[in-house]
């Protein structure tokens, strides 16, 4: 939320503590918009755009000053899904693409991902699904069919955006603050 607001102040001259900005579940694009439309500030590709540049330099700036890490079970999971050479695996996510690398670098996971999708191709989380699925015929050559999707999330969010095109494997557990235990994410994984 600090790169945020930094970033709206740098760009537009206003400090908001946007403590009534929905960010849970929202795109980093889609949060842009919503902070342009409550100031009243036309949503012009150069605005978002502008906005979005800069909140991705104080990103760059606040990360390390963060003392954030993965979910437990997260490094685990991920190494074993990479060691199966049948598998894929992809990002979607509400970030933009630099923002997202610039945090799963930090917490050393980028690698793990061959492409993904992300707030740069729309900023509706629920619009991501086909981006991911063209990236991955463009990757691979072939359709992924439904039946051979799967999603990890930790949003309920991300979850309810995937379902029309995937299979999801992952039973939702976050509610309330409690975090999903992805320890059993790789107990289904190895069924």
């Amino acid at each position: 939320m600090h790169a945020l607001r930094s970033a709206f102040k740098e760009r537009f001259g206003i400090d908001d503590d946007l403590r009534d900005i929905e960010i849970a579940g929202m795109t980093d694009s889609g949060i842009v918009v919503s902070i342009l439309n409550k100031h009243k500030i036309p949503q012009t590709n150069e605005n978002v755009s502008a906005f979005l540049d800069s909140y991705v330099h104080f990103l760059s700036l606040e990360l390390p000053r963060r003392k954030g890490k993965l979910l437990p079970g997260v490094l685990e999971l991920l190494e074993r899904l990479k060691s199966r050479k049948h598998l894929v695996l992809a990002l979607l996510t509400g970030n933009v693409s630099r923002g997202a690398q610039l945090k799963l670098d930090h917490y050393g996971v980028w690698h793990f991902f061959e492409f993904g999708a992300f707030a740069d191709d729309h900023q509706d989380r629920n619009r991501l699904g086909p981006f991911a699925r063209a990236r991955a015929n463009e990757k691979h050559g072939r359709e992924f069919s439904a039946s051979e999707i799967d999603v990890i999330g930790d949003t309920r969010a991300i979850l309810l955006a995937a379902r029309p095109w995937v299979r999801a494997r992952l039973p939702w557990q976050q509610a309330h603050g409690v975090e999903i235990d992805f320890q059993n994410i790789i107990r289904i994984f190895n069924r």
